[in-house]
């Protein structure tokens, strides 16, 4: 009787750490489909990282709760903690990709420098990375990149919106001309993404625009405020992660910066951004994409399927922020790019490759996603061979000191600013690495 009882505590354990309990048997292994979970939740970024990852998680066991798993296979997770580190989220992917039944069915690294680690390594292994909101912006063409899938928005696309935002209080595009932008950003792949696009528009529309990097983890800002306190940015735009962001605004309110005048990208835009900086961080700005602060149908199913039975990965409190909205979101994707797969290869655990073909393929229109309970907390997205974005806008949204309050203005991208762009990167990348682009024409007919 005390060996049965260890060996269900030892179960239990186990079951704590990889988010399932061990299969008993062949035949329940092969009915499982793997997610690997990277995520951080110590260090300078768990703040951000944590909320993101309790989201995702719950998401994963509310489809196992409410639905018996995705069409009747279970999904198991395990968490692998990278800290934000480009090496450790590699070591994490090498650990990961190999396990359950068919092997990893999608990664979301949740950093752009792991992105651009990964990125060769997809071509070989076959498994299909989402960066739903980061990543490579080139990653678009999936001509060139095969592999991934930036759903729902690059940093090319944030940067143009909020240059459209601008634009659009200062009474036209023509209006920045002469105007002072500054950018502080994160010095890492992930802030320096945006440069290449506002460099583009600043050609288009004469504004003087200033590079300001903040050097990991982003506590020590006090040299870059100076500047912007003898530069007076007309409009100041914030690139940054974790306890940079709410250490920027900090840094703001000391040098006298309007927060009416500092716009972060929808990762600079969360309830841990701005609680640090208290008061001072009232009439600060963000893009907010895919999904807002608040609570809808998915939430109710999350609190009844998953939290009302202690099965909850972290606070009540957190279900409906920012940052658990948007884990919720991304799992949602890998979900449904899984079920998408199974029309094609049935339903059964699926292999990295045919969960790409998913991806590739989604249909996620507003009636979708509302049968989801994601109605108002998730945007529509179409994939296809050359489009692996699927669709991209977001709105503009202010903190009052207590909560974020959305504007009504949509922005999307301005797509003949940027697909050049995107062409003319994915083709470096494609001869830089000896990739030979697809035939998206000839793929589509040869599957008629």
């Amino acid at each position: 009787m005390k060996l049965q009882t260890s060996i269900a505590a030892a179960a239990a354990i186990t079951a704590a750490l990889t988010g399932s309990l061990l299969p008993t048997s062949a035949s329940a292994q092969a009915k499982e489909q793997f997610f690997p979970v990277l995520s951080y939740r110590t260090g300078a970024y768990a703040p951000n990282g944590t909320p993101f990852a309790n989201g995702y998680v719950d998401y994963l066991k509310l489809i196992n709760a409410r639905d018996g798993g995705i069409n009747g296979v279970k999904i198991t997770y395990e968490e692998c903690e990278t800290g934000y580190a480009t090496d450790r989220g590699v070591e994490c992917y090498e650990r990961l990709k190999g396990k359950g039944p068919t092997g990893a069915a999608v990664f979301h690294t949740l950093s752009t420098g792991i992105t651009f680690a990964l990125t060769d390594k997809s071509f070989t292994d076959k498994i299909p990375i989402i960066t739903a909101g980061y990543g490579r912006a080139d990653s678009v063409d999936g001509q060139v990149f095969k592999w991934n899938f930036p759903l729902g928005g690059t940093y090319w696309g944030a940067a143009d919106m909020l240059i459209q935002h601008i634009g659009k209080k200062e009474g036209g595009l023509d209006k920045l001309k002469g105007k002072k932008i500054a950018l502080v950003y994160h010095d890492s792949p992930y802030g320096k993404e945006p440069i290449a696009l506002l460099q583009e528009r600043a050609k288009m529309h004469g504004y003087e625009l200033s590079l300001l990097p903040v050097t990991h983890p982003g506590v020590e800002q006090k040299a870059t405020w100076l500047q912007v306190r003898q530069s007076r940015p007309d409009y100041l735009f914030l690139w940054g992660w974790g306890v940079m962001n709410g250490t920027a605004l900090k840094e703001a309110v000391a040098v006298g910066y309007p927060r009416e005048k500092m716009y972060g990208v929808w990762w600079a835009g969360a309830e841990p951004d701005v609680r640090p900086a208290g008061d001072g961080a009232k009439g600060y700005n963000a893009l907010t994409f895919m999904a807002p602060a608040g609570q809808g149908k998915v939430h109710a199913d999350v609190m009844k399927f998953v939290h009302d039975k202690g099965q909850g990965t972290g606070p009540k409190a957190e279900v409906g922020e920012v940052l658990y909205n948007r884990g919720l979101v991304a799992a949602m994707m890998s979900v449904e790019g899984v079920k998408r797969a199974q029309l094609k290869y049935g339903k059964k655990p699926l292999k990295g490759e045919e969960v790409q073909w998913g991806l590739e393929n989604l249909a996620l229109d507003q009636k979708a996603l509302a049968a989801l309970g994601f109605a108002g907390f998730a945007d529509p997205i179409s994939t296809s061979c050359v489009d692996h974005e699927g669709g991209s806008r977001a709105k503009i949204h202010t903190w009052d000191g207590n909560k974020w309050v959305v504007g009504n203005d949509v922005y999307e991208a301005d797509q003949q600013v940027i697909k050049p762009m995107i062409r003319a990167s994915a083709a470096k990348y494609a001869q830089e690495k000896k990739v030979t682009p697809r035939d998206c024409a000839k793929e589509l007919a040869s599957a008629k």
